[in-house]
C-alpha cells in the first residue's frame, strides 16, 4: 500500500513541475511575435538611421521590460492558482490514501483469514518480499532471501515448485500446483505475473473454513454451471438469441450461420435479425399481451426458405428467443396426413371390420366393412358414439352374443383400454354368424377392433378336421405301409402297417426320426445303399421332385414295391407294397412265358423247316404230274388218268398250304414285303372269284359280287390283295349250305375301302370268334372241307400289313360276315409295309 502512496506523489509531483515549464513556454511563446514586430518596424529607413539606432535599442529595452514585467505578473497569478490547485489536491489525496490505508488493512485480513502464504518478486530483484507465516518457506535464522520449501514438502514436490517459480520469475509463465505437504495436509501453489511482479500465493487447502469452502464450492458449481450453459447454447443446433432494450445483445453460432454473420459478435454489432418484419410485429404483439410467443413461422437460413418453430420468453427486462428447425417435422407431418389418409382408404377396402376408438372411449375411424357387418346407420357412426352405447344398440338388435351378465361381460371387453396386449376372442352371434374379434391397444390410448367373419373358415375347418380323420382312419386300415416326410426330412405321419413292415417300434417313430435315422433302423433288413441313396434324395431334394420307383428285395425273402410321390407343401409321401406273392406269381408265369416263347419258337423253326423241306419234293410231284398227263409222253388208261388226277390236286393243295406256311413264318419273322401299286376292286374279285370256280361248281354255291361302280382304285400289294379274298371266299364256300349263295361286295369309305365277304352258313359262336385268326385253329363244324387253319391267319396278316383291319360279324345259324378295310392313306400304308 505504501508503494500506492509513493506513487501517487510523485505523480502530483508531475503534474506541478508540468504546470511550471508550460506557464514558462507560454510567455515565451506571447512575448516571441512582439519582439520580433518591433524589430521589424525598426529597420532604418533613411538617412537618419544612426540616430535613430539609439533610441531603437531604449525603446527595445523598455519593451523587453514591460513584457517581463506582464509574464511576472501573469506567473504569479498562475502560480497561486497552482498552489490552490495542489494543495486541494493534496488534501483529496490524503484523503483518498487514508481510505486506500483502510481498504489495504479491510483487504489484508481478509486475505490472511485463511492460512496462506504470499511471496513476491520485483522485477529483477531476488530479495522475496513474504507475508504470512513465514516459518514454511524460511528456515529459522536465515533471511527472507532464502526460500526452502523442502522443510515442509517432500523432495519431489519441492522441486516441482522450484522449477515453477523459476519459470514464473524468468519467463512470466503462471502455474497452479496440488501438492501434498510432509504432514499429509492438501496445499495449493498458484504463481502469476502481475504489474511487473512475481508473485506466487500458498494456501493450506486443509485449514480453509468451512463456511469459505462451502462458499467457494457453490460459486465453483455456479461458474461450471454457467460455463456449461454458455457452452451448451453456443453449440445447440438451434439459434438462440437475447433482446435488451429491444436491441440484439447475444446470439450464439447457429444464430450467426443462420443468418449468414461472420461470427455471433458480427451478427450483434451488425443487429442482423432473423426474423423478418411481419413476424416481428406479430412477435412484439404477441408479447405485449403474454409472457410467450409461439409460432410455426417460414425463415430464410442460410439462403433456403424452412420452417422454424420459434419461441421468445420474457425474462426480466429483457427476451430470449430460440427457433428450432421443423421443416422434416413439418414435412413427416403433412406425409403422415397423406399417410393417414392412404391408410384410411386402404382400410375402406378391406373385408375385416376395423373400429378405433380413442382414449376417451369415443369412434375415431371405422371403415365401411364395419358398417355393413353390424349394418348401422352412417349417421350414428359419424357423431362419434362411445364403445358402451355402440354395445348397447348391437345388443338391442340381438347382434352380439347372449350373455347372462351382459354388463361383467362389457366390463371385461372394456379392459382392453388398460391392457398392453392384443387380445383374440371368437363371438358367436345369435344369427349363426361367427366372428373373430381382436382388440388391440393403441400407444397413444384407446383401442382398436378388427372383426373377421369366420364362419366359412370354421366350417371349413370342421370339415377339414373329419376329412383328416377319415384320411387318418384309410391310412391306417391300408394294407400298403405310408410314411410322410418332411422338407426338412422328418417322418411327421405314418400308419401301422408302415411300423410293422420294417419292424419299427411306436417309441422310435413318435420323435418324428429323419430319414438318416429311419436308414439305420431298418438296415437290418434291407442294407442296398444305392437304394437307400434314392430314397433319401428323392425326400430332401429342393428341385426336379419326381416320383421314385424301386423294388426292394430284402433280407428275409420279402419283396417290397416302393414309390416317393412329392407333395404340394414340399413333404414327400413313401408307400411300401409288399408284393412278395404277386412276384412268386410272375416269376412263374415269366418261366411258363418263356417256355412257351420257346416252344413257340420251336414250332415256327418246325414249320419252316417242313416247310421248305416239303416243297421241293413236291415241286417233283407237281413236275411229274403234269408229264405224266403230257399226251406226248403216251396214253393213259382211264383209271391211272383218275388217279393222276387225284394226285395233282393234292400235290396243288399242299403247295398252296405249305406256301400259305411259308408267307406266315415270313410275316412273324418281320421279312415280309409289300409291293404296292394301284389296285382296281372289281379286278381282284374277279381274280379271286376265278380261283373257286371248281368249288363253286362241285358245291351249286352262287357268287354275288356287289362293287360300287365309282369305288375307284387304291395303293396296295395287289398279289396280296387277292390272296385275302381268295382265302375268304374259300372258307366262305366251305361254310355255305349246298345251293347256297356267298355275297362279296366293296365300296369306299371317307378312309378306307371296304372289302365284305358273307356267307349262310352256320355261323361262329361268341367264343370262338377271338380264335378263328390263330394259327391252325380249324373249325371243321359246318364245313365240307377241314382245313389247315392258316386262312384267315393270313387273311388279317395281309391286311395288317397295309396298315388296315379285319372284324368277323356272325350270328349263330344265320352265317357269318368278314370286313376288310384297307386305307387310303398312303402314309399309314408304308408305315404298317415297313
Amino acid at each position: 500500500m505504501s508503494g500506492v502512496i509513493v506513487a501517487m506523489r510523485r505523480t502530483l509531483r508531475s503534474c506541478t513541475s508540468l504546470t511550471r515549464n508550460g506557464l514558462l513556454g507560454l510567455a515565451a511563446a506571447l512575448l516571441q511575435p512582439v519582439g520580433d514586430a518591433w524589430a521589424v518596424d525598426m529597420r532604418p529607413h533613411s538617412a537618419m538611421s544612426p540616430l535613430f539606432d539609439s533610441t531603437r535599442q531604449e525603446i527595445a529595452v523598455l519593451t523587453a521590460a514591460t513584457a517581463l514585467l506582464g509574464f511576472s505578473v501573469l506567473a504569479a497569478i498562475l502560480l497561486m492558482r497552482a498552489s490552490v490547485r495542489a494543495a486541494r489536491n493534496e488534501a483529496r489525496l490524503r484523503a483518498s490514501i487514508s481510505q486506500l490505508q483502510l481498504q489495504s488493512d479491510r483487504y489484508r485480513a481478509l486475505l490472511f483469514a485463511e492460512p496462506q502464504i504470499l511471496i513476491s518478486w520485483a522485477a529483477g530483484e531476488n530479495r522475496p518480499q513474504i507475508s504470512g507465516d513465514t516459518s514454511l518457506v524460511v528456515p529459522q535464522g536465515a533471511g527472507q532471501r532464502i526460500l526452502a520449501f523442502g522443510t515442509w514438502l517432500p523432495p519431489e514436490p519441492a522441486a516441482q515448485l522450484d522449477h515453477a517459480v523459476d519459470a514464473l520469475r524468468e519467463n512470466g509463465e503462471g502455474f497452479l500446483l496440488n501438492l501434498v505437504a510432509s504432514n499429509g495436509h492438501a496445499v495449493e501453489a498458484m504463481g502469476r505475473a502481475i504489474g511487473g511482479q512475481a508473485i506466487v500465493r500458498i494456501r493450506d487447502l486443509a485449514g480453509l473454513r468451512r463456511n469459505l469452502a462451502d462458499i467457494s464450492a457453490q460459486h465453483q458449481a455456479l461458474l461450471q454451471e454457467t460455463e456449461m450453459l454458455r457452452g451448451f447454447v453456443d453449440s445447440a443446433p438451434w439459434p438462440i438469441w437475447t433482446r435488451e432494450n429491444a436491441a440484439l445483445s447475444y446470439a450464439n453460432a447457429a444464430y450467426a450461420r443462420a443468418t449468414e454473420a461472420a461470427t455471433a459478435e458480427d451478427a450483434v454489432a451488425r443487429r442482423i435479425e432473423l426474423l423478418d418484419t411481419s413476424d416481428r410485429a406479430q412477435l412484439e404483439r404477441a408479447l405485449a399481451a403474454n409472457d410467450t410467443f409461439d409460432a410455426r413461422l417460414p425463415i430464410v437460413a442460410r439462403g433456403e426458405r424452412r420452417i422454424f418453430d420459434v419461441r421468445v420468453v420474457n425474462i426480466g427486462r429483457g427476451r430470449v428467443g430460440i427457433a428450432i428447425d421443423a421443416s422434416e417435422a413439418d414435412a413427416l407431418s403433412a406425409a403422415l396426413v397423406r399417410m393417414a389418409e392412404a391408410h384410411r382408404r386402404t382400410l375402406d377396402q378391406l373385408s375385416s371390420g376395423v373400429a378405433v376408438f380413442d382414449a376417451q372411449r369415443r369412434l375415431a375411424f371405422y371403415n365401411d366393412s364395419y358398417r355393413r357387418l353390424w349394418d348401422l346407420e352412417p349417421a350414428f357412426l359419424d357423431g362419434h358414439p362411445d364403445d358402451s352405447s355402440v354395445l348397447d344398440r348391437l345388443r338391442a338388435a340381438r347382434k352380439l352374443p347372449e350373455q347372462a351378465d351382459f354388463r361383467a361381460w362389457k366390463a371385461k371387453l372394456h379392459e382392453a383400454y388398460r391392457a398392453v396386449e392384443t387380445a383374440k376372442d371368437t363371438w358367436y352371434l345369435p344369427d349363426g354368424r361367427a366372428l373373430s374379434v381382436v382388440t388391440t391397444p393403441n400407444p397413444e390410448g384407446g383401442v382398436t377392433y378388427l372383426f373377421d367373419d369366420v364362419t366359412e373358415s370354421l366350417d371349413l375347418a370342421r370339415r377339414f378336421d373329419g376329412l383328416i380323420r377319415v384320411q387318418r382312419e384309410t391310412l391306417d386300415s391300408l394294407s400298403e405301409g405310408v410314411a410322410v416326410f418332411g422338407s426338412n426330412g422328418r417322418a411327421q405321419l405314418f400308419n401301422p402297417t408302415f411300423a410293422r413292415m420294417w419292424k419299427l417300434s411306436p417309441e422310435s417313430l413318435r420323435e418324428q426320426p429323419h430319414i438318416d435315422t429311419l436308414e439305420t433302423l431298418c438296415k437290418p433288413l434291407f442294407d442296398d445303399a444305392d437304394a437307400w441313396r434314392a430314397i433319401r434324395e428323392a425326400i430332401t431334394a429342393i428341385e426336379n421332385r419326381n416320383d421314385v420307383a424301386l423294388k426292394l428285395e430284402r433280407k428275409d425273402g420279402s419283396v417290397l414295391d416302393c414309390m416317393s410321390r412329392p407333395l404340394p407343401d414340399g413333404a414327400t409321401m413313401l408307400t411300401f407294397q409288399d408284393i412278395t406273392d404277386t412276384e412268386n406269381v410272375e416269376r412263374a408265369l415269366r418261366e411258363s412265358n418263356e417256355a412257351l416263347e420257346a416252344a413257340g419258337k420251336m414250332k415256327i423253326d418246325f414249320v419252316h423247316h417242313v416247310s421248305y423241306e416239303l416243297r421241293a419234293p413236291l415241286t417233283t410231284i407237281i413236275g411229274f404230274a403234269h408229264f405224266l398227263s403230257d399226251p406226248s409222253t403216251g396214253p393213259l388208261t382211264p383209271k391211272q388218268a383218275e388217279y393222276l388226277d387225284y394226285v395233282t390236286k393234292s400235290t396243288n393243295a399242299l403247295l398252296a398250304l405249305t406256301n400259305n406256311i411259308l408267307d406266315l413264318a415270313t410275316i412273324d419273322a418281320g421279312a415280309m414285303k409289300l409291293e404296292l401299286g394301284p389296285i382296281d376292286a372289281g379286278k381282284v374279285i374277279a381274280a379271286a372269284a376265278e380261283g373257286i370256280q371248281d368249288r363253286l361248281a362241285t358245291d351249286r354255291i352262287r357268287l354275288k359280287v356287289e362293287v360300287d361302280p365309282n369305288i375307284g382304285t387304291f395303293v396296295g400289294d395287289e398279289r396280296r390283295v387277292v390272296q385275302v379274298l381268295y382265302n375268304l371266299l374259300a372258307n366262305a364256300v366251305g361254310f355255305s349250305p349246298q345251293d347256297g349263295a356267298v355275297v362279296v361286295g366293296a365300296k369306299r369309305t371317307d378312309r378306307s375301302v371296304a372289302f365284305t365277304v358273307s356267307d349262310s352258313g352256320p355261323g361262329i359262336a361268341p367264343d370262338l370268334k377271338d380264335k378263328v385268326f390263330d394259327w391252325f385253329e380249324s373249325q371243321s363244324q359246318g364245313s365240307r372241307r377241314r382245313g389247315a387253319g392258316l386262312g384267315l391267319s393270313l387273311v388279317r396278316s395281309f391286311v395288317e400289313l397295309h396298315g388296315g383291319n379285319v372284324r368277323v360279324d356272325s350270328i349263330v345259324g344265320k352265317g357269318t360276315t368278314v370286313t376288310c378295310d384297307f386305307p387310303t392313306d398312303h402314309a399309314a400304308q408304308r408305315n404298317a409295309a415297313e
